[in-house]
Parts: C-alpha cells; sequence; structure tokens
C-alpha cells in the first residue's frame, strides 16, 4: 500500500458538508479554510489528520492545501502558434473579420494539418507539462482544429495518446461543429458528421460532443442537431455560446439538456436565471475575453442568482494561449469581483462536476489525492496576479512536480 501524509497546512480549503458534486456559486463563502494535515493511501484521500505511518511526508508549513486544479475547457492538441493575430488585435482587427480572411480556426486547421503526430504530440505534452507545473492535475481536450473527417478522427486520437502519456488525468471531447470548412456549408459539413459519428466516436473515449454557435460558425438549429447526436450516442453536449455576439443560445441548450455553456461574455440578461436554476455550468474564461477583446461576462450576477460557475483556461493558440490556472484565477477576481473561494471552487469541484468526475475536486475521505500545495494562503493566488503559487503537485496519491527549491518538503523512501 503506497501512502502519503501532508503535514501543518497553514489552509486546508475543505467543503461545508461531505459529498458534495457540485456547489452553487452563491454558497462558495461556505467554503472552510483550516488548518491541519491529511493522510493518502493508495491514491485516496483516506483521513484529514497525519496520525498514520506513511512512505512520504509532506511539510505543509506555511503552505495552504487544496484540491488538484481541473481545467474543464482546453483545446489540446494543436499545433503552432497565431501570434500575428494577436498583433492584428491590438490594432483593433475584429476577430470574426480575422476569421473570414482566412484566420482564427482555418490557420489552426492548416497547421495541423501541415503539422506530423509526433508534433502535434510533442507540443501537447509540453503544454500539459506547463499545466501540471501550475496545479493542472485533470484537463479537458478538443477536437475541431482539423475541419475535415479524418482530421477529426486524427486529432481525437492524438488526444487519447495525449491521455495516455501525461501525468494528468483527461476527458475527450469532440468539437464537431467548430468551424465550417472552406468550400462548404454549415448543413453540409454536419451531414458529414453524422455519416461518420460513429468512427468519430470510436478514435477516442470521448464523453461529450461540442458546438460553436456563432455568426462565422454555426446556428442555434445546428447546435439543436449536435444535442440530438449527443443524447442519442449517450455523451454530454457542450456549447460554445454568446462569445462575440447575443444569440440567445443558452435557452436551446437548456432545453437539449446540456452539460454547459462556455464563454458567455454576450449572455442575454434574461438567461441568467434559468441557466442559474438549472444543473448547466456556466464556464467562464477570462482570458479569452481579455486577449480576445470580448466583453465581460456577467459573472457576478451568475454567481450570486446561483449558477454552478466554473473557470477554465480555454488553452488554444488563438484567443487565449494561457495555461495557468492561478492567473485565471487572478483574473476571475479582478474582471468578476469574485473572492480567492469563489474563483477556487470553480477550478475544483464543480469543474469536477462538469467534467463527470466525482471522485476528485475535494479534500475528504474517499476521494482521489489530487492535491496541491501553495506557497502561501489561497487570498494570495489572485492578490499576486500573474505568479505561479504551486510549490507541491500531487496526483493520484504520487508527487508529480516539486517547484525547484522545495525539495525540502519533502521526507520518506519515495521522496
Amino acid at each position: 500500500m503506497s501512502t502519503l501524509s501532508i503535514e501543518g497546512a497553514l489552509e486546508r480549503l475543505l467543503l461545508p458538508e461531505p459529498g458534495l458534486a457540485y456547489l452553487r456559486h452563491d454558497r462558495a463563502g461556505e467554503l472552510r479554510l483550516e488548518p491541519g494535515s491529511l493522510a493518502c493511501a493508495d491514491g485516496l484521500i483516506v483521513a484529514l489528520e497525519d496520525d498514520v505511518a506513511a512512505e512520504v511526508r509532506i511539510d505543509a508549513s506555511g503552505c495552504a492545501v487544496v484540491p488538484g486544479f481541473v481545467d474543464a475547457h482546453t483545446h489540446l492538441p494543436f499545433a503552432g502558434w497565431r501570434a500575428e493575430e494577436y498583433e492584428q488585435k491590438l490594432r483593433g482587427v475584429p476577430y470574426e473579420e480575422i476569421a473570414r480572411g482566412g484566420g482564427g480556426i482555418a490557420s489552426s486547421a492548416r497547421a495541423f494539418a501541415e503539422a506530423t503526430d509526433e508534433q502535434v504530440l510533442a507540443q501537447a505534452r509540453a503544454l500539459a507539462a506547463e499545466l501540471l507545473r501550475h496545479g493542472t492535475t485533470t484537463f479537458e481536450c478538443k477536437s475541431g482544429y482539423a475541419l475535415s473527417i479524418e482530421g477529426e478522427r486524427r486529432q481525437l486520437g492524438l488526444a487519447a495518446a495525449l491521455g495516455r502519456e501525461v501525468d494528468q488525468a483527461t476527458r475527450v471531447t469532440a468539437l464537431v461543429a467548430h468551424a465550417v470548412p472552406p468550400g462548404t456549408t454549415a448543413a453540409a459539413w454536419l451531414d458529414e458528421v453524422e455519416a461518420a459519428l460513429p468512427e468519430l466516436l470510436a478514435a477516442a473515449p470521448v464523453t461529450a460532443l461540442d458546438a460553436f454557435v456563432e455568426s462565422v460558425a454555426f446556428s442555434n438549429d445546428d447546435l439543436r442537431r449536435v444535442g440530438g447526436w449527443a443524447r442519442a450516442a449517450g455523451v454530454a453536449l457542450r456549447a460554445h455560446v454568446e462569445q462575440l455576439a447575443t444569440h440567445r443560445s443558452v435557452p436551446v441548450a437548456l432545453e437539449l439538456g446540456a452539460r454547459s455553456v462556455d464563454h458567455l461574455a454576450c449572455l442575454h440578461p434574461d438567461d441568467v436565471a434559468p441557466l442559474a436554476a438549472s444543473e448547466c455550468a456556466a464556464v467562464l474564461l477570462p482570458g479569452a475575453e481579455l486577449l480576445g477583446a470580448e466583453q465581460t461576462a456577467p459573472a457576478r450576477a451568475l454567481a450570486d442568482a446561483g449558477a454552478i460557475c466554473v473557470l477554465a483556461t480555454d488553452l488554444n493558440p488563438g484567443t487565449s494561449p494561457i495555461s495557468s490556472l492561478p492567473l485565471i484565477i487572478g483574473l476571475a477576481a479582478r474582471r468578476y469581483g469574485w473572492t480567492a473561494k469563489e474563483a477556487f471552487l470553480a477550478v475544483t469541484l464543480n469543474a469536477a462536476w462538469l467534467l463527470d468526475l466525482p471522485d476528485r475536486g475535494a479534500l475528504e475521505p474517499g476521494r482521489r489525492a489530487d492535491l496541491l500545495l501553495l506557497d502561501g494562503p489561497i487570498a494570495h493566488t489572485p492578490y499576486r496576479l500573474g505568479r505561479n503559487p504551486v510549490e507541491v503537485v500531487v496526483v493520484g496519491g504520487a508527487v508529480r512536480h516539486v517547484r525547484p527549491g522545495s525539495e525540502w518538503r519533502l521526507q520518506g523512501s519515495h521522496a
């Protein structure tokens, strides 16, 4: 039996009551911050104490201990970057104009087609390592950067391969309606996807289908079509909506039983209350808002209304080339007026619920031992914007990252 103990933490981020699947955001203040320790065995948390004999002991003095971060919206694996588009945005060129000129998703699709499998995986492995150093112990992967059936199948296969190679756990989403391939129509592309859907779902352990509703992408009727496929396949429906303009996609997504609606920068005020009352996560992406020159999502209103709020990096080569959830936590605090507890809830318990991973996201016995040691109180994470506070990362009860200079915290035969 492999055992690990974390001893003498300044703070532990604890749920207000045991066994929660998610916490509505208006209750985030009920999260408890208490000093103490915890013990792990065979990859699970077994006790909120340290009176067990452990092979590895971690001195957490001066540290906060929190659940491992769950990044529930990334676009890994992808190929290349789009820095030149960022310069265009800084000069005031709208994303719609960039996309219609062959940039945006189409640019990433070309880069993906030109890269070898190993080149794509090498970049993805390096980014997964960045995610790990910043505390991400579980992350989602998406397809959608291929714009061909064969390319979709390839990207899903590479996402599955990435999941087998990295230290973290992964989830795979088939973003089958991301952009309309050149020379065709949305309806014709979705006809192709529908015919190939069984083989796409077989290319990876797909847990969700996704669609992007926008003037340069797909419509609400297209979202309904993808939602029907998700229901028939027994997977979740997710949707990129209200990112660049208001299309009233949230009522459609709720009607379809979507697991999440993501972006929401242009969410209609009338849709806040129904979304907050539902069991559909509001996934907010402040990095994309900032770097994409988008509006700010009504995150304070969603939180106050009791929505299931989630934060994510949206790690992608165009609108949010960010791999740090601590930075996203800081942006959320500043842009949304959220507290540290609200932001931490959105990258732990609620994000794990969104990805249907009830075994993680909280510090309590029986949960998977995905844990972080932060080098100070959790309030310092948003306060010291842009700084990485992560000293030690534990994934499934095994130490997977130690910040250089912090090795002294580990003692034991497997330290």
